[in-house]
């Protein structure tokens, strides 16, 4: 793999979330990955030192510019260690999925120190079953969730055998030039940044115009019109939407790659649209364990998109948009609920939502950096009296074969995305090796039960499987047996899977490409 294509100047997206970073919203997005056997810690710092020549950010720092006039840059680390980067931590007994859970939730908890490289790596040990894990965590201002899918394909490896560390060039520190820090490099890169992101903007609006012409367009939009009042009515705090303190709980679950493709081709929609019906529901019955009503009530959603080109893979940086969605709580049918997200999902693709937001972040952009650092640094001590958004669920392709680390097959791999603010709860999902594995973040204390949301999303996936392939019963499918309450569905669901299980269940590559939502 060659080395990634690097700006040496942060754009005005990458910085947004240095701007945006406190204790209680830290902004990296990370992975727990799931090995099944130990990893040796010495012989894995050796062999990630000797491909960091592969991807240098990862020996770089973030440097401010004066008064924040320019955007940050990125720098040579010239005092670079590894050891600071690479930790080894045991779990406690008995080392089971609630242990790792209780370590992966302290880890991702923590801010990254912004005085070195902002990555870092804990090595896991002690966990049953002989298994091994590791913890990754990448600064959102370092890459988005297709950059770092990119680089955990650099850490690790496509064959068993393949895990040796490399003869590596050695590593000299080219020293910050001193222009890069003058109050006139400052202005000028302010002058150049904003008059980068109006271009940006003048092509985002040309593109939104041509749009307007297809048919497909304006069919959308009249259908969009037809949801205004739902979408209004989503504005509103829900159980989890409340301040959060920056203590973190991740728990996680996954499942067949295979089944979620059975389920679309059985009764339609996309792979995305699948899990926003999952995560929909999951959301739904949690929020009536916790005495609310759903009736005529939406959860207004936010995924992330990816805006990268194929030729822009291997790139850092982030390269997103939003896509805004409203999903109604009050549907239990899984099918119905699937065939509402879809033609929700679709109107706001067809109306180009994603490319409103995208027009919203270059008029941001366009404002002078020291402007940008003061607005996303007030935003989040603002309280607005309706919020923006409930939950953000993000989804990555990730590798659709096994990946490797020193011989060790990776087994699992559950993506992180950061929350705080006032979303309590956030989700993330990544496909890998025949499977797609669910993460969820939370608050420690504005969602302490984040258990019970992770146990009821394993519960929904259940009941729209069932739905998609019905079964005869008593002379009836099982879909339209009456629902028992849900505390009694919740007591009686299987356990998610835990650290042990093992990836089943392969798909081709070509399944992959619905998956365009990214962190």
């Amino acid at each position: 793999m060659k080395a990634p294509n690097l700006n040496r100047r942060l754009s005005g997206v990458d910085a947004a979330f240095l701007y945006l970073e406190r204790k209680e919203i830290p902004l990296h997005i990370a992975g727990v990955c799931i090995f099944d056997d130990a990893i040796p810690f010495a012989d894995f710092v050796k062999t990630i030192d000797s491909k960091l020549h592969l991807i240098p950010r990862y020996r770089q720092l973030v440097v401010d510019s004066p008064f924040h006039l320019g955007y940050p840059t990125w720098e040579d680390d010239p005092k670079f260690d590894i050891r600071r980067h690479i930790f080894q931590v045991r779990v406690e007994a008995p080392g089971g999925q609630a242990e790792l859970e209780a370590l992966a939730s302290r880890i991702l908890g923590q801010v990254m120190d912004r005085g070195k490289p902002l990555w870092d790596i804990h090595v896991i040990d002690g966990l049953r079953d002989g298994h091994g894990a590791i913890v990754v965590r990448v600064h959102h201002a370092l890459a988005d969730g297709i950059a770092g899918i990119s680089l955990m394909k650099v850490l690790l490896d496509p064959t068993p055998g393949g895990s040796h560390a490399m003869p590596k060039p050695h590593f000299r520190p080219n020293p910050a030039a001193e222009s890069n820090h003058s109050m006139v490099d400052a202005i000028a890169s302010a002058v150049h940044s904003s008059l980068e992101s109006i271009i940006s903007m003048e092509a985002v609006l040309l593109d939104f115009a041509r749009a307007l012409l297809d048919d497909q367009t304006k069919d959308a939009l009249q259908k969009l019109v037809r949801l205004l009042p739902e979408l209004g009515a989503s504005s509103e705090r829900f159980v989890f939407n409340k301040p959060c303190t920056g203590a973190r709980k991740f728990c996680w679950t996954e499942f067949p790659l295979a089944e979620a493709q059975a389920v679309r081709e059985a009764i339609g929609g996309t792979l995305n649209d699948i899990i926003l019906t999952v995560v929909t529901q999951a959301v739904s019955r949690y929020i009536q364990l916790h005495g609310e009503p759903v009736a005529g009530r939406f959860l207004r959603v936010v995924c992330p998109v990816s805006v990268r080109r194929d030729d822009q893979r291997e790139t850092l940086g982030n390269q997103i948009t939003f896509l805004p969605v409203a999903l109604p709580l009050g549907i239990e049918n899984p099918v119905q609920m699937l065939h509402a997200v879809a033609e929700r999902t679709e109107i706001m693709k067809n109306a180009r939502a994603a490319h409103l937001v995208a027009l919203l972040s270059t008029w941001i952009g366009a404002a002078p950096p020291p402007l940008q650092a003061l607005f996303w640094g007030t935003i989040p001590q603002v309280n607005l009296p309706m919020p923006l958004l409930n939950l953000i669920c993000t989804n990555v392709p990730g590798s659709p074969t096994a990946l490797y680390a020193l011989g060790r097959k990776m087994i699992a791999c559950y993506p992180h995305v950061p929350t705080g603010y006032e979303l309590g709860v956030n989700c993330a999902v990544q496909s890998y090796d025949g499977k797609l594995f669910f993460g969820f973040t939370a608050d420690a204390d504005v969602v302490p039960d984040a258990e019970r949301l992770r146990d009821l999303t394993h519960e929904a996936f259940g009941d729209l499987r069932r739905a998609a392939t019905p079964r005869k019963a008593s002379g009836r499918s099982r879909t339209s047996a009456k629902r028992k309450p849900a505390k009694a569905r919740l007591a009686e669901s299987p356990a998610p899977p835990t650290i042990a299980g093992k990836p089943s269940h392969e798909m081709a590559a070509e399944s992959h490409a619905e998956l365009v939502s990214v962190e």
